[in-house]
């Protein structure tokens, strides 16, 4: 926007983020470049993300961290955590990332993307679109196979310390054994490509994946579109799935 004969910068959106609420993240590496170069890469990452979670109050309900970019579910306990946990997080894994590679500058696309899952469907939906990122991206067959998600911990109990249940995971059964083979279920079945859009076209617009009620809710305090506007708009190219973006070789 042009005012006075120079441009002004129009100030960054505030991010719907509400205690309690899950929210899915994503972090691309920057201009598509591998944020992950081995094993010990990978490691590290889930290590500062397992303290530094714990340390602003977000609880992990799945990830998936691919080649070049980062995929989370998480609960934060208050409206600064999430983006406390992704400036720290990132911070902390590129100062290592840079020595490790002898290289410097940024690592990460930008600010990272964001939507609230607020109901049952979505909270399920944000887990299972997670942890099938490899399978979409041709990477394996099955998500258990994939050795960088949270697959195993949620469909067939693999000690992770990192995850925590989110209650709508938890009321999938009445033990931990029911729980994870109804989990198993709802990956028999593919999710719906207009799930998958939503999913992807609110992340990346930061519209909340919820309910009317919590919509309606939501619009009396703030005045932030709480969904994609009017067909015909410009397609902003940049906010591709990320299943499209080629996946970067170790």
């Amino acid at each position: 926007m042009r005012a006075g004969g120079r441009w002004a910068l129009m100030p960054r959106q505030r991010r719907l983020i509400f205690p309690g609420v899950a929210v899915h993240v994503v972090q691309r590496g920057n201009n598509r470049m591998a944020c992950f170069r081995g094993d010990s890469d990978y490691r590290l990452y889930l290590l500062y993300l397992r303290e530094l979670s714990k340390r602003h109050g977000c609880a992990i309900h799945a990830y998936c961290l691919m080649t070049n970019h980062v995929h989370l579910l998480l609960t934060p306990d208050s409206a600064f955590g999430c983006a406390a946990l992704m400036q720290n997080l990132g911070q902390r894994y590129v100062q290592y990332f840079n020595r490790a590679y002898g290289r410097s500058g940024t690592l990460w696309e930008g600010r990272f993307r964001s939507c609230a899952a607020e109901s049952a469907a979505y909270v399920l939906a944000c887990y299972r679109y997670i942890e099938l990122n490899p399978v979409r991206a041709g990477i394996v067959e099955r998500p258990g196979q994939y050795a960088w998600s949270s697959y195993r911990a949620n469909a067939e109990g693999g000690d992770d310390p990192l995850v925590s249940p989110h209650s709508e995971y938890a009321a999938l059964g009445r033990n931990r054994e029911t729980v994870r083979a109804a989990y198993r279920g709802l990956f028999d079945m593919e999710l719906e490509p207009m799930l998958v859009s939503g999913i992807r076209e609110a992340t990346n617009g930061g519209y909340p994946l919820a309910s009317d009620r919590f919509k309606a809710q939501v619009t009396k305090s703030t005045t932030r579109r709480l969904e994609r506007g009017r067909p015909g708009r410009p397609v902003n190219r940049k906010q591709e799935s990320d299943e499209k973006t080629p996946e970067i070789g170790l």
